[in-house]
């Protein structure tokens, strides 16, 4: 009876271990999907310079949208979690769509080669933004799926695990495609 009792025991300690090391890997994909989004978000801020000065000359009258894009790139260095980074990444999306549609009323501007790379490099920097976060959003969902489900919520409330928030566009504005107004 003694080694019943022992063998149920172990198999318990070895079932409890299991998902704990399960629930850590999990959080460490969460972290790296994470720091997978800010490399991409801190790329982007480091081509936006280029980018405004390049297109400063042709849009004098945008001054408007380069300084809410110097001021974004201020506050992106001062802020930590990813509630703030989703919040100042879709004020700076919305910035540059401003940029680029405004962009197409300048025909020098579209031939002049830097604006041109440039411009591509922000698009494939947008696009691999946009696949970085899908990732860390299925990857959150499958940490926080851990969390709740049984057995694991169990060692999940044991060991203090927290659940993480999706990447997710800040209000129904960021949703919308921007208008460009030119009757200012």
């Amino acid at each position: 009876m003694g080694w019943i009792i022992l063998a149920i025991v172990v198999i318990i300690v070895i079932a409890v271990i299991a998902m704990y090391n399960g629930l850590v890997q999990a959080r460490i994909k969460v972290d790296n999907a994470w720091s997978q989004i800010d490399v991409q978000l801190q790329r982007r801020f480091d081509l936006i310079p280029n980018f405004v000065e390049t297109v400063k000359g042709y849009m004098t009258h945008e001054s408007e949208t380069f300084e809410k894009i110097a001021e974004l790139r201020t506050s992106w260095a001062n802020t930590e979690s990813v509630a703030e980074k989703a919040a100042l990444d879709n004020q700076l999306s919305n910035a540059l769509k401003t940029i680029m549609a405004v962009s197409e009323s300048y025909p020098e501007l579209k031939a002049n080669q830097n604006f041109s790379e440039l411009s591509e490099e922000l698009r494939n920097t947008e696009n691999k933004i946009s696949f970085s976060r899908q990732f860390y959003n299925d990857t959150v969902t499958m940490y926080n799926t851990k969390l709740q489900v049984f057995p694991s919520n169990i060692i999940a409330g044991i060991f203090n695990f927290k659940a993480r928030d999706l990447f997710e566009a800040e209000s129904e504005e960021a949703r919308k495609n921007v208008k460009v107004d030119f009757g200012k």
